[in-house]
């Protein structure tokens, strides 16, 4: 049973992660993130990246938000799994 738990919260860790490259990469591409998919990534990810942005504003406009997210998210999975075992 706790196997399997670890399993479901390790994909929906991975499942979130590939949200926030996605939105870090769309940055560099999307112009208007009001409707359709890039919307749904804005939404789904701005509250981790806001969370981390309150602690870490961008440097020199550039937002490390997103790396910080992944860096803590992989953290997270990896207590997340070890703790199973």
């Amino acid at each position: 049973m706790n196997a399997d738990l670890a399993y479901l919260v390790g994909t929906a860790i991975r499942v979130y992660t590939y949200l926030i490259v996605g939105r870090a990469l769309g940055s560099f591409f999307i112009k208007d993130w009001s409707r359709g998919i890039p919307r749904f990534l804005y939404e789904v990810t701005e509250p981790a990246l806001g969370l981390v942005r309150r602690f870490i504003p961008p440097i020199s406009g550039i937002d490390f938000s997103p790396m910080i997210a992944i860096i803590a998210l992989s953290l997270l999975s990896g207590w997340v799994t070890q703790s199973v075992l």
